[in-house]
């Protein structure tokens, strides 16, 4: 089957820290869904630097592609810029409800743990931790509310990331190419489901 994937969201969407194009996270999704006999045409409309409040602009321009899958990765922003938690949980909920409404299966990656950066301080990691905690939890709710579906919820990724520091890149704060093959394997079953329901439709 044919299927179009539309990527938004913040600079893990769009693939920044990867040392190739074929590592970044859409080109590696695409590889896993061929893999499993799906023909796929990806675009990427995520912006780097990205908060949720930018996803309506994303949004914007991906529906008139008629993506029939969309991947949102987003949530760091919003947490390094002390995004008001509300502002950004209405922002993800209206842009899900947006694409659901133009026929897209929506897959959320909500915001990672941020305390397994290395720069953050130890001092402060069980605050930025609780911070994340609260901001996914809350993303979650917003996605199913939306009918979307949440990616990688035993946060897989991030427990990864907290152990293993080549999964990031020189800045140390994006992932590397590494990092985004982890990424990958820990939405794509859920991007599966998604594709495999948007097939069922």
């Amino acid at each position: 089957m044919s299927i179009k994937l539309a990527v938004l969201g913040d600079s893990i969407a769009w693939g920044q820290g990867a040392a190739r194009e074929q590592d970044r996270l859409a080109p590696r999704l695409v590889e896993g869904l061929t893999t499993h006999g799906y023909d796929v045409t990806s675009r990427v409309f995520a912006v780097p630097g990205a908060r949720s409040a930018g996803l309506a602009t994303q949004v914007a321009s991906c529906v008139p592609w008629g993506p029939e899958l969309a991947v949102v990765v987003i949530g760091a922003n919003d947490l390094t810029h002390l995004e008001p938690l509300d502002r950004a949980v209405e922002a993800l909920a209206q842009a899900v409800r947006r694409l659901r409404a133009a026929g897209a299966e929506v897959v959320v990656a909500p915001a990672p743990d941020l305390s397994a950066v290395p720069h953050v301080p130890a001092f402060l990691r069980d605050a930025v931790r609780a911070a994340g905690e609260e901001l996914r939890t809350r993303q979650a709710a917003v996605v199913r509310r939306e009918r979307g579906r949440v990616a990688d919820e035993d946060q897989r990724a991030s427990r990864a990331f907290a152990v293993d520091r080549t999964l990031f890149s020189a800045d140390r704060f994006h992932p590397s190419s590494a990092g985004y093959a982890v990424i990958a394997d820990s939405l794509l079953p859920t991007v599966l489901a998604a594709a495999r329901a948007r097939e069922a439709a």
